[in-house]
């Protein structure tokens, strides 16, 4: 690309410094001169910043007494919770290598995820260790650690994570890291077709994220801390095994600093008691949270107009969704774009600065980024025009673990093909279009399913809503819609679909329109189309 349009008005300094050490020395030395200060909240907990360096550092001396070194896999199957923050940054202060687990996944998946990564400790909680137990015989894990979160019984020879602590001295020593080389985590990703793929995530990929991510906030940051370090607090709704939540959340909520408030699971009455009381600045969330929050009856008496930074990801926020949001509780959403390969973030909308809802942004510092055809991948298409995105910075992943067929594949002279369609408009902000594998060519005509979700959103009836394409033996693919009415409405197929065709081309509107409770949805709150095309395979076999 030999134009940036992003530039014109950019609100932050494009290029930027990254030390090369790794995450755990950054954030030691981000964390250092405010010991006293809240780092993380968890139910009546509080913990300090100095109570957390030595918790992180008394993990690490457990697990180097169980022979855990520089390159080892250790797997965290764990909500949100303290115990997550101490094994992460002590398995960077080891130099292992995290493996981020889904606490929701399956047997088979946590058996195929701890296989494919040789991961021979495994620490999870106690609430969810029924699927860890139905494989522990077929993985090749050898300490077992578990966290007493609910105080369930836990079957088999395992470590208690408390009394483990109980029995070491605080690590001192840091393991050689090469931040440019050594792996820091194995972000798992891309299950939609095949098995999920582990995103080789350096510390340098990390730590620029989280760098790159201070930047995008420095104007806030600044004014916030002009009079000296001050108690301030975020909300860390997005679990941590998930990239958003890892970078967005912990990695540059904690070196902000801004101490966390950790909800191992969303419960929109327990985070709004807690925003109540502690009246948090940061809410890093997907767009299920706001709409639940737009939706509460009475978000009114919660002060959540005291968060002043709302970030959206992980999948695209609703426009009438974010209007109500916005319009209930005075905050402003500012939507941004990332991937797991990317550390996460690449893309958002300015916090000062002009902000267009709808759109993923801007690129991040020093992230460059074009829009190339959708068949080879090779051409440059012009603003306006919709292509896939690819990006290149110094958050993008070294690779995929033993998928060098695959990293071939997403990484070709340095650029990440990203898999989203989007278009760039003349100023340099993006608006992704859909997924590439998400697109339906229905008699001829390429249809974003995504277009058609805006439309249902838009519908005063419809609470959510997600299209997905099915196939059909005369169109190729038609459009299936599925439909999350508000509370107490009621509306018939024929409705929602003369409905869309005032809105939509004759093509694009819904042959086909089901009505459920609720959608699939992943660990994070994005809808799985997946899941319910499978629903749909499944009924046809």
């Amino acid at each position: 690309m030999t134009e940036r349009p992003w530039m014109k008005n950019y609100p932050v300094r494009w290029t930027l410094d990254y030390p090369e050490v790794s995450l755990y020395q950054y954030f030691k030395e981000c964390t250092a001169d405010y010991p006293d200060l809240v780092a993380l909240v968890f139910f009546s907990n509080e913990i300090t910043y100095r109570e957390l360096n030595e918790k992180i550092k008394l993990t690490a001396a457990a697990l180097e007494s169980l022979g855990v070194k520089k390159g080892d896999r250790v797997a965290l199957m764990l909500p949100n919770c303290p115990q997550y923050v101490y094994a992460f940054y002590a398995c960077m202060q080891l130099g292992a290598v995290v493996v981020q687990v889904n606490p929701l996944y399956t047997p088979d998946e946590l058996e195929y995820i701890l296989n494919d990564s040789g991961a021979e400790v495994f620490i999870g909680a106690d609430a969810v260790f029924a699927s860890f137990h139905a494989v522990r015989k077929k993985v090749p894990v050898k300490h077992v650690i578990v966290s007493r979160l609910l105080w369930n019984e836990v079957e088999g020879n395992n470590i208690s994570f408390d009394i483990m602590l109980q029995q070491h001295e605080p690590l001192q020593e840091e393991a050689d890291i090469d931040p440019k080389e050594d792996l820091a985590v194995f972000q798992y990703t891309g299950g939609t077709t095949g098995f999920p793929k582990a995103a080789m995530l350096t510390h340098y990929n990390l730590t620029c994220n989280v760098i790159q991510t201070k930047e995008w906030l420095s104007g806030w940051v600044d004014e916030k801390f002009k009079d000296g370090i001050k108690q301030y607090y975020g909300v860390s709704i997005l679990p941590f095994f998930h990239s958003y939540g890892m970078t967005c959340a912990m990695n540059t909520g904690l070196t902000l600093p801004a101490g966390q408030i950790l909800l191992p699971r969303f419960d929109i009455e327990a985070m709004l008691d807690l925003i109540k009381k502690y009246q948090p600045l940061l809410l890093p969330a997907v767009p299920t949270v706001y709409i639940a929050i737009a939706n509460h009856q009475n978000i009114e008496h919660y002060k959540v107009d005291a968060i002043e930074i709302c970030n959206c990801g992980a999948a695209p926020m609703p426009l009438e969704a974010m209007a109500r949001f916005e319009e209930r509780t005075g905050s402003k959403i500012l939507e941004g774009y990332g991937l797991s390969e990317a550390s996460p973030v690449t893309h958002c909308n300015p916090l000062m600065g002009e902000r267009k809802p709808g759109s993923i942004g801007i690129p991040y510092p020093g992230t460059e980024c074009k829009l190339v055809d959708i068949e080879t991948g090779e051409n440059e298409v012009p603003a306006g025009e919709a292509g896939e995105l690819i990006v290149k910075g110094p958050q993008v992943m070294k690779g995929y673990w033993n998928r060098p067929d695959d990293t071939a594949e997403t990484l070709r002279d340095g650029w990440l093909y990203t898999g989203d369609i989007a278009q760039m408009d003349e100023e340099g902000f993006f608006f992704l279009v859909d997924r590439k594998k998400d697109l339906v060519i229905s008699g001829g005509f390429n249809i974003y399913p995504r277009e058609i979700d805006e439309v249902l959103f838009e519908h005063p009836k419809i609470a959510e809503a997600v299209s997905v394409g099915l196939p059909d033996d005369y169109y190729g693919e038609i459009i299936k819609a599925y439909v999350v009415l508000h509370e107490e409405e009621t509306a018939t197929e024929e409705e929602i679909i003369e409905y869309c065709k005032e809105k939509l081309a004759k093509f694009k509107v819904p042959r086909i329109v089901e009505f459920r409770d609720e959608l699939p949805k992943s660990a994070i709150g994005k809808v799985l189309r997946r899941s319910l095309l499978e629903e749909e395979r499944r009924k046809t076999e």
